[in-house]
């Protein structure tokens, strides 16, 4: 016996379960239910993507005046700061989500939910217990949590992860960052600004952002040295942590007493210590087995279909499926998704590219907003090269009279990957300020395998940053002549 029956049922309401849920049933009369067991909106929404984009754009802009002359700059202040970013979050009340979903004739249900078996869903709310049925799909939406690591004594010491480091309400004076990702290296860019005397990154590899070009690396590593209060060691691995007094004060609060970091060369005591090693699927409570599914990240093909499990009807989107980490891109799952499940529930053919995922095949963009920001697109000039592509590249520092204009310090670096088997782009990163609004170009590009010969007519207006394009493709004309 079920409790209630619906078109479609999403478990886990962040930005790739809403999208997923708002296109299954748009323009029809399907009925979907969206669960939730935390905030809706999701870990985006109110730990990672909009609060750390507020709390780093306040120091992008203050080094933006410092950088022009004839423009006084007075430097950040915190509580304002963190007053913006509590605005973006909306103080973690999520109503205005909620209210959302119900004007897109979604059914938002608060509780945990979990699989018990083919299209049944149990939730469990704080009136009780109710069975849903799925006519046509469910949805796994629950995203990752972040991963604490094993060193011996670091989950008794209550370090800090991702969610208090965007939540934070005191600058720590002396702060440890374990990591050298995404993650780390944004959070060590606004804690610095903010204030924070020591900022220590103990990073276990030889560089920051391993998965990035090389030149992109060395430049983040370098803006974060430059700011004067930050110090990156490589080839470190924490022994042991211990903490005084260690007490669960909330998100963003300090959660204790001084921590004592053993490394190999000694031990550095820190006020605060923040884990930013990676993330974990968040399916541990999921019901998977009772579909047949291994513990873990749920596999999917193109139509975002969970492999292994028969009659296509169980579906995953955004971080919990493992293709790509990034909102957007879970986003973009969501609606290729929500398209397929709306086209098998009206017996369409799956015909177009609207019902395929590519895009998260070797066209990923993504930016990483430290000072300077590092965006980067498709292939890696070493990925490229490793999937067995005929590869060049062309690279130049980012001088032109747009850059010029832009800011009187203004220092970029970009770099081009391009097949040259089939003249066409494979790659692009771009370091520099507000490289991030620079991509976009570059994607495009990419995705829609633009030939060079062609890029060649795109013309870039005068006197804007992005008249860097035309000077990359004279320097790649220099090098085909």
């Amino acid at each position: 016996m079920t409790d209630a029956e619906y078109d479609v049922i999403v478990i886990g309401a962040g930005p790739a379960g809403e999208n997923a849920a708002a296109y299954a049933i748009a323009g029809s009369d399907r009925t979907v239910a969206l669960v939730e067991r935390e905030l809706f909106g999701g870990e985006c929404s109110y730990w990672a993507c909009t609060p750390s984009k507020a709390l780093l754009r306040p120091g992008a802009v203050l080094d933006l005046g410092e950088s022009m002359s004839g423009v006084t700059a007075s430097g950040l202040r915190v509580d304002d700061v963190l007053a913006r970013r509590d605005a973006f979050v909306h103080h973690r009340d999520d109503s205005s989500q909620v209210e959302w979903a119900k004007s897109e004739n979604i059914v938002p249900i608060r509780g945990a939910g979990r699989l018990i078996g083919e299209r049944l869903v149990e939730v469990v709310t704080d009136a009780g217990t109710e069975v849903l049925r799925a006519r046509h799909a469910v949805v796994l939406a629950t995203g990752t949590t972040a991963a604490v690591p094993g060193i011996p004594g670091v989950r008794e010491a209550l370090p800090w992860t991702s969610r208090d480091a965007t939540s934070l309400t005191v600058v720590p004076r002396r702060v440890a960052i374990i990591g050298g990702g995404v993650v780390a290296c944004e959070a060590a860019t606004w804690l610095a600004e903010l204030g924070a005397e020591e900022v220590t990154l103990l990073v276990r590899g030889d560089r920051l952002l391993p998965r990035s070009e090389r030149f992109a690396s060395d430049l983040v590593l370098a803006g974060l040295r430059d700011k004067g209060n930050v110090t990156v060691r490589f080839g470190v691995e924490p022994k042991r942590v211990t903490r005084r007094d260690p007490r669960d004060t909330g998100y963003g609060n300090i959660h204790g007493g001084p921590v004592t970091i053993e490394l190999d060369d000694g031990a550095l005591e820190v006020d605060e210590l923040l884990v930013a090693t990676g993330r974990a699927p968040a399916t541990a409570d999921l019901g998977l087995d009772a579909v047949g599914l291994p513990a873990g990240y749920v596999e999917v093909d193109d139509q975002l279909t969970a492999r292994g499990v028969d009659g296509d009807w169980l579906y995953a989107v955004g971080d919990v499926n493992h293709r790509v980490a990034l909102t957007h891109m879970g986003k973009y799952q969501a609606r290729v998704c929500g398209d397929v499940i709306a086209a098998r529930a009206e017996g369409k053919p799956l015909d177009g590219t609207r019902y395929t995922a590519s895009a998260d095949h070797q066209q990923i963009p993504q930016v990483v907003y430290t000072a300077p920001e590092l965006a980067s697109v498709g292939l890696t000039e070493d990925e490229a090269r490793a999937a067995g592509h005929a590869v060049d590249t062309v690279e130049l520092d980012i001088s032109v009279a747009g850059s010029a204009l832009s800011r009187d310090d203004f220092h970029g670096h970009a770099k081009l990957v391009v097949d040259t088997a089939a003249d066409r782009l494979l790659g692009a990163t771009f370091v520099g300020p507000d490289m991030g609004e620079q991509l976009h170009a570059a994607t495009i590009a990419v995705v829609g395998r633009v030939p060079l010969d062609t890029l060649w007519n795109a013309v870039p207006a005068y006197p804007t940053v992005s008249e860097f394009w035309l000077r990359l493709l004279e320097a790649w004309r220099g090098k085909s002549i």
